[in-house]
């Protein structure tokens, strides 16, 4: 029979798909639909640091600065009938899910500050957390910023959580590192149990009307997968750290081809946002199939199977590969220079 578990950071999945932080594993109901598709575990969305302290800004302003020219409010300092704070939310659905589902729950964290990691991440724990994946957005916009400081950043912040947590954490990488292999390798010295390759940011748009600098929110396609799936491959024996694909993956073709680089899972969100969690089903299924048509019995056997140090023609992965698509290339029919 066909064997389609596998381990991602000590937890055992009954298969290699998990829906990454969106809206759709920010509340128990939604997870629960997820977990009934086929979901074999979730990340929820990240909590960010800088909100909660936001939060509590508003807050403090709503409650200590009211009197302000205004003696005779002093006294008067209504708190909302059930007010909840964003992280106190969290918390309760992390609880909520533990008890509503049966697959491991893998909270997600944003911080901006030492002591705000450590402070947030022991929360997430207690509330039942199984994992934590830590989601880090710096963005080096000064001209002191280099590689080496922004390396540092990653190690520090993870060393710190791993000096407190008992629970497993994975790291979400960003591809625009100088050397993402040394940094997974050092990662992975310091105890990190898993990264994800890679995090997607949003870029931010120009209103040509308006000259404004606005937000712009895209979904993933599924050409964005190859370049996690070649960084995959490279990374494959290379490191001890379980190894998630985050970004363009859409149906089972593209899953099959981050496990056949040794991706431990693959994470899904655009696909589910654009086709609901059924599609879970649909894309296991044409795993399935795939496996029992080329005589695999199990995920683990595949896994890693065609990596850089597996793979038949093992310089496709480098510059080969590079001047192979530039040579092949072809004007398409009709078009003339």
């Amino acid at each position: 029979m066909l064997d389609l578990t596998c381990s991602y950071l000590g937890l055992e999945l009954a298969n290699p798909l998990v829906p990454s932080s969106s809206p759709l594993t920010g509340s128990t109901d939604t997870a629960r639909h997820l977990e009934d598709a086929g979901a074999a575990a979730i990340v929820m969305p990240s909590l960010f640091e800088e909100v909660i302290i936001e939060e509590q800004s508003r807050l403090d302003r709503f409650l200590d600065e009211q009197s302000l020219g205004h003696g005779e409010a002093d006294s008067f300092r209504p708190l909302p009938v059930g007010y909840k704070s964003r992280e106190e939310k969290y918390l309760e659905t992390i609880a909520s899910m533990k008890q509503a589902l049966s697959i491991p729950v893998i909270a997600s964290l944003n911080g901006t500050t030492s002591g705000g990691w450590i402070e947030h991440a022991l929360a997430l724990e207690e509330a039942g957390a199984d994992a934590l994946e830590v989601n880090i957005y710096y963005l080096p916009a000064s001209p002191e910023d280099n590689a080496a400081s922004v390396e540092a950043r990653y190690l520090d912040v993870a060393q710190a959580l791993l000096a407190k947590l008992e629970i497993p954490v994975a790291v979400k990488l960003t591809s625009q590192l100088t050397a993402p292999l040394d940094l997974i390798r050092r990662l992975d010295s310091a105890g990190v149990r898993g990264v994800s390759l890679f995090n997607r940011f949003y870029q931010p748009d120009i209103d040509l009307d308006t000259l404004d600098v606005t937000p712009a929110l895209s979904l993933s396609t599924p050409e964005e997968a190859l370049l996690r799936v070649r960084w995959t491959a490279m990374l494959f024996g290379q490191t001890s750290c379980d190894i998630a694909v985050t970004g363009g993956f859409h149906n089972g073709s593209d899953a099959l081809k981050a496990l056949l680089a040794g991706a431990s899972i693959v994470h899904l969100c655009s696909v589910l946002l654009r086709e609901g969690p059924a599609v879970l089903g649909h894309i296991l299924d044409d795993m399935r199939v795939w496996l029992e048509e080329n005589e695999y019995e199990s995920v683990r056997q595949m896994r890693g199977s065609v990596s850089l140090r597996n793979a038949p023609n093992p310089s496709q992965y480098a510059r080969a590969n590079y001047i192979d698509v530039i040579d092949n290339y072809s004007t398409p029919a009709g078009v003339r220079y």
